[in-house]
């Protein structure tokens, strides 16, 4: 009766407050898209953020993990914290679409001359999430407790040798002052129809490692090999004896393990056997046991590999993010409010993915919940994420904000 009764009450603030928000909220999102920044450089998209809640008489904190911004928008009773997320930054990709709002920006990236793009929707999630704030600002006395809105840079992360992202937000109190209950976040799904909602309880999104494998072996003339040790050999062994860890040790029927090597660099010539190799890959598992089994043997297999065939080898692992977990209860408390909002038939359970996402972090923290917002047009083909010709159809945000909105009241309303 209680969750009813609430939903009943939100309906009458939605018919009202949604009317004129989803104008804006495409304003902003073609505003951030053609006004790109890299991860870590968010200076003007922070400036608009900031100048945003500001507006709407928020306390805002910038300059959190060098580019974040945090509103604090209390409600009119007191109750628990939630906070909701929207990650910023954009990617090193030169946009291939033909939209007015097509992003110019070029930039130099690793050496490299690119272009600059919200080739993942990170701009849909910021407008998405200013809207749900200038909604929730103008209905204080509908919040029991306190809403968090988390604007989060470098989700696809930081530049070589800085910190950034969530963990650098969890380290620098975003969670704190009032200390955070609950998170909330959504991504924008480019093969997800318009109109629909994608979740899955516990694992939802991998953890990712990144793994660097260095091999040395002694060089000699290719015409004979028997003279020296080939690092190209024993690291072609290395690689295929990672892949008997997933075959063979990890234990599939239980959750899906991935490790790929994505580069190997080796040699000057075709007629020289070189003196070292070195590899990089990656390692996405869903399940924290499966994790440190993987990793685990990983450790021991590489310089053992290497030993066999007369060298060495080194194995240096980094943790990218950890398993995107929804709490299952909270997961449970908060589907009757996605089933409002989008209707039962449009809320569907998902297969997990092994792609990564760092509001992991923030799930390792406090419980949280994750979704998946449709945004592929109905009957067209749809398009991949972090490549030129990624494309969101906007008439699916505001199904967004209604969504973070509803669930927010609800949450906050169900723990006072």
């Amino acid at each position: 009766m209680l969750i009813t009764f609430l939903t009943q009450a939100q309906q009458s603030i939605t018919s009202e407050a949604f009317k004129n928000i989803e104008d804006k909220v495409i304003e902003w999102r073609r505003d951030f898209h053609e006004h790109p920044e890299l991860s870590n450089r968010e200076f003007e998209t922070a400036e608009k953020i900031a100048a945003h809640l500001n507006s709407l008489g928020i306390e805002t904190k910038t300059g959190i993990a060098k580019t974040g911004v945090v509103g604090i928008l209390k409600g009119a009773k007191p109750g628990k914290t939630l906070a909701l997320r929207a990650d910023i930054d954009a990617l090193p990709v030169t946009e291939n679409n033909d939209l007015p709002f097509k992003s110019e920006v070029k930039t130099e990236f690793l050496g490299a001359k690119t272009g600059v793009m919200h080739a993942c929707g990170h701009d849909t999630h910021t407008a998405i999430l200013m809207g749900v704030a200038e909604i929730l600002s103008q209905h204080k006395d509908k919040i029991n407790g306190t809403i968090k809105f988390i604007f989060q840079p470098a989700e696809e992360g930081p530049p070589p040798g800085e910190e950034g992202g969530a963990a650098l937000m969890i380290k620098e109190g975003a969670l704190k002052n009032p200390d955070v209950d609950a998170i909330f976040g959504l991504h924008i799904n480019a093969a997800t129809p318009v109109g629909t909602i994608k979740y899955k309880p516990e694992g939802t999104m991998a953890a990712v490692e990144r793994f660097v494998i260095n091999v040395k072996g002694k060089q000699a003339h290719g015409s004979a090999p028997w003279s020296g040790v080939d690092p190209i050999l024993i690291s072609a062994k290395i690689i295929d004896g990672l892949q008997t860890i997933i075959s063979r040790n990890a234990e599939l029927t239980e959750s899906a393990s991935v490790i790929t090597v994505g580069k190997i660099t080796s040699g000057v010539r075709f007629n020289i056997i070189p003196e070292t190799a070195e590899m990089i890959g990656t390692v996405r598992t869903l399940d924290p046991e499966n994790k440190k089994l993987i990793l685990s043997r990983m450790k021991e297999m590489v310089p053992a590999i290497a030993a066999a065939y007369g060298g060495e080898a080194t194995i240096e692992i980094q943790n990218n993010t950890a398993i995107t977990y929804n709490d299952p209860a909270l997961t449970e408390m908060m589907l009757p409010s996605l089933k409002e909002v989008a209707g039962e038939e449009n809320v569907n359970l998902m297969k997990a993915t092994t792609g990564g996402e760092d509001f992991s972090f923030f799930q390792e923290e406090v419980p949280g919940f994750y979704f998946f917002l449709g945004g592929m047009p109905a009957n067209a083909e749809p398009t991949r994420h972090h490549t030129p010709d990624f494309f969101i159809d906007e008439s699916g945000l505001l199904l967004g904000v209604k969504a973070m909105t509803q669930l927010s009241l609800d949450y906050l309303n169900q723990n006072k």
